[in-house]
C-alpha cells in the first residue's frame, strides 16, 4: 500500500512530459538542420530515401502517413520536389508547411541554362543589393524571394535564347524549375538563416521547449560558421583551376567559396543531355584543360567518362549528402565533403 502512494505521488510531482513536434522535412540537408535544432527534444522525419531523385520520386504510403500526422512539414519547395506540393496539400495543409525557396530572406541564384556556364547571354542578370551585407561577398550575384516573388515563371522569349544549346529534355526541365536555382541549402548563409527560422516555428508549436530550440539554433550557427572558415581554406588551393559538374546543383557552393564550375552535362537530374549539350562540354574540357569532372552517385558514371576522355580525372560530388549517416552532423558533413573532395581533385 506504501508503495502504490509513494509512486502515485511520484507521478504527480513529475512534471508532465509535451509530446514532441512532429516534423517531416524533405531531403537529408534540410532534415539535418531541423534535427540540430530539435536535438533533446525530438526527431523529425525525411521524405526522400538515400540516392533517390528529389524532381522525380514517388511517396510511400509511411510517407503519406508521415505527412499526414505532421504538425510541421519543412520542404525546398515545388521547383526541387514538384511531387510534393500536392501532397502537402491534401495532406498536411499549406498551413503546416515552410517552404524554404519561398521564406522572406532566403538567398537566391538564378537558374543557369547553358552547358558552359560562362556562355550565358549578358551574364549580368544577378543583382547587387547592398542592404544585405553579409553576402556582399558573393560577387554580386544573389537574388531573394521578396523582389522576385511573382517572376517565378519566364515567358516564351525567355526560353528563346536557349533553343540553340539545349535539347527538349533541357528545355521541358528548365520549365519545370522556374526562374530560380532551388539547390540553395548549399549556401551556408542560409542554412544559418533557415535554422533560427525552424526554432521560431517549432517555438509557436511548441512553447514549453522554445529555449532548447533557441540554444540550438544559435549553437548550429556557431558550426555552420566554423565549417564555412574551414571549407574556404580546404579550397584555397584550388581557385582559379576548371572543372566540370554532373548536373548544375552546385553553384550556391560555387558562390559562396568563389570556385565557378564551368559547365554542367545535365540541366538537372530530372533531364537527359542533348548531343550538342555534351558536344559543348568536350569541347570546353580540351580547349580549357579542365583537370576534374566530377560524377553523381545517383547517376551512370560511364557519361562522364565518355566526355572526360584521357584528358580529366572523374570523381563524384553529392549535393544531398546520400553517402553520409543522416542526422544533426550531416549538412555541416556534406560541406565538408564537397571542400575535400574539390580541393583533392584540382589541387591535388
Amino acid at each position: 500500500m506504501f508503495l502504490r502512494l509513494l509512486t502515485a505521488t511520484t507521478l504527480l510531482a513529475s512534471p508532465v512530459l509535451a509530446e514532441a513536434p512532429k516534423v517531416v522535412a524533405d531531403i537529408a540537408p534540410v532534415h539535418s538542420l531541423v534535427a540540430r535544432v530539435m536535438e533533446g527534444v525530438g526527431t523529425p522525419d525525411v521524405l526522400l530515401p538515400p540516392g533517390a531523385s528529389p524532381h522525380g520520386y514517388s511517396m510511400r504510403p509511411s510517407d503519406a502517413q508521415a505527412l499526414s500526422d505532421a504538425d510541421l512539414v519543412i520542404w525546398m519547395g515545388e521547383d526541387l520536389t514538384p511531387w510534393l506540393e500536392d501532397a502537402i496539400t491534401t495532406l498536411s495543409g499549406e498551413e503546416k508547411a515552410l517552404e524554404l525557396l519561398h521564406l522572406e530572406g532566403t538567398h537566391l541564384l538564378k537558374g543557369r541554362h547553358d552547358a558552359v556556364f560562362g556562355a550565358e547571354e549578358g551574364d549580368d542578370h544577378h543583382d547587387d543589393h547592398n542592404d544585405d551585407e553579409h553576402h556582399d561577398d558573393h560577387g554580386g550575384k544573389e537574388e531573394h524571394h521578396d523582389e522576385h516573388h511573382d517572376d517565378d515563371h519566364h515567358d516564351d522569349e525567355k526560353h528563346d535564347d536557349h533553343d540553340d544549346h539545349d535539347d527538349h529534355g533541357d528545355e521541358h526541365d528548365h520549365h519545370n524549375h522556374g526562374e530560380h536555382d532551388p539547390h540553395a541549402w548549399l549556401d551556408p548563409h542560409n542554412a544559418a538563416f533557415w535554422v533560427d527560422a525552424f526554432a521560431a516555428r517549432l517555438s509557436e508549436l511548441d512553447p514549453a521547449n522554445a529555449e532548447t530550440y533557441a540554444a540550438n539554433a544559435k549553437a548550429a550557427k556557431a558550426e555552420i560558421e566554423a565549417v564555412e572558415a574551414s571549407v574556404a581554406a580546404t579550397l584555397e588551393g584550388a581557385k582559379d583551376k576548371p572543372y566540370v559538374v554532373f548536373h548544375d546543383a552546385y553553384q550556391y557552393f560555387e558562390t559562396a567559396f568563389d570556385i565557378p564550375a564551368v559547365g554542367a552535362l545535365q540541366l538537372s537530374d530530372a533531364s537527359s543531355p542533348s548531343a550538342g549539350r555534351l558536344a559543348a562540354i568536350e569541347t570546353e574540357i580540351k580547349e580549357y584543360k579542365v583537370e576534374c569532372v566530377f560524377a553523381e552517385p545517383q547517376f551512370n558514371p560511364r557519361l562522364v567518362a565518355t566526355v572526360a576522355g584521357d584528358t580529366a580525372k572523374g570523381l563524384e560530388l553529392d549535393p544531398l549528402g546520400a553517402k553520409i549517416e543522416p542526422g544533426p552532423a550531416l549538412y555541416t558533413a556534406l560541406l565538408t565533403d564537397l571542400a575535400t573532395t574539390i580541393s583533392g581533385c584540382l589541387a591535388g
